[in-house]
């Protein structure tokens, strides 16, 4: 029986964000000691305020718990297999929670980062842009997070979008550095943000590889949508021109200028010299590389299930057992025991039969 715990978040329970959407791999795919199990789980219901076991409110099915019309419930009978089909499949679960927080101080830290980082790079790089990084690193994360967190973390927030938006200030930073006053205060800056952040997602039942994958895909995706670096430009002769769309107007797209390349498709690449077509070669295999590793993470997720044994320490410390917490561990009450142990007997009492 996994038992409620408190959110130091000053948020609902775990149960209540499963239920409402959160990142929890039992309802997207099968999962060792659950589709395999033998025994009946009771699960804790998103209503539960009592730690009591054996109360109504903590015996729940995996369907009630994920909600959202349920999910295929485990066949608990001798042979149970993690083959079994069909499997839980709630693969919204890497969309939704970017628009989940685990509370209070969870959404204002993110809020607080949303509207200093976040705002200024809107502004600079418009609406569509921000919106396809944002969008793009928080599903990067969240899919990251499945392969290597632990199985009963219920993960929310924003943090994996956010780390997108982290890792195109860096780029910027990187593309105009010979431009700015300061750059090396910026980049200061910049790092302990990142390390604040990163070492807080060590804490236990934080999933760090959320903003490990988000920072990811934020720089893969910055290179792509970015203008070259400021270096690049003068070499090649280009000038330093405004990005399409990027002013903001009472929250919407005001009309900017038109990208030369809508202007004219077929001019726009004569007369490009080879460090321009270098750099749209990078472009193109930064892309490409972020999408197969995308592509290699979600099959691992649904098909291989590979683990990798090193990795949670970049999630967690190894002290006091951190690196354990998160992890399903399905108990069982005694009349359970009781009875399993029972057949065990009998299975051997048969074979010895048997043998005879």
């Amino acid at each position: 029986m996994i038992k409620p715990q408190f959110n130091p978040m000053i948020g609902p329970s775990p149960y209540v964000l499963i239920n409402m959407g959160a990142r929890f791999v039992p309802c997207m795919h099968n999962v060792i000691s659950i589709q395999d199990a033998e025994e009946p789980i009771s699960w804790p219901c998103p209503w539960s305020t009592t730690n009591e076991p054996k109360t109504p409110d903590n015996s729940c099915t995996l369907s009630d718990l994920c909600g959202f019309g349920g999910v295929p419930e485990p066949l608990y009978q001798p042979g149970a297999s993690l083959d079994q089909k069909p499997e839980p499949n709630q693969w919204f679960r890497f969309i939704v929670p970017i628009f989940l927080h685990a509370g209070l101080i969870h959404i204002g830290f993110n809020m607080l980062l949303q509207l200093t980082l976040g705002r200024d790079m809107e502004k600079s790089i418009g609406s569509i842009r921000f919106f396809i990084v944002y969008m793009s690193a928080g599903i990067f994360g969240f899919v990251m997070g499945g392969n290597f967190a632990a199985t009963g973390i219920a993960s929310t927030g924003a943090s994996g979008s956010l780390f997108g938006i982290i890792a195109l200030t860096f780029l910027d930073l990187l593309y105009s550095w010979k431009d700015r006053v300061n750059p090396t205060k910026d980049l200061m800056y910049l790092f302990i943000d990142i390390i604040i952040s990163l070492v807080l997602g060590l804490l236990p039942g934080l999933d760090n590889f959320s903003h490990i994958g988000g920072f990811l895909m934020g720089l893969a995706l910055g290179i792509c949508i970015l203008h070259s670096p400021n270096s690049l430009r003068r070499r090649i002769g280009e000038s330093e021109v405004p990005y399409a769309n990027s002013q903001v107007s009472s929250g919407f797209l005001s009309q900017g200028t038109v990208p030369p390349f809508f202007k004219n498709p077929v001019g726009f690449f004569k007369g490009r010299k080879p460090l321009w077509w270098g750099w749209w070669l990078i472009r193109v295999g930064a892309l490409i590389l972020v999408l197969v590793v995308f592509v290699l993470l979600l099959n691992n997720f649904y098909i291989h299930h590979k683990v990798c044994g090193w990795c949670k320490y970049l999630s967690c410390l190894p002290v006091n057992n951190w690196c354990e917490l998160g992890n399903l561990t399905i108990t069982r009450d005694q009349e359970t025991q009781k009875q399993a142990a029972k057949r065990a007997v009998e299975a051997l009492m048969g074979m010895s039969r048997r043998v005879l």
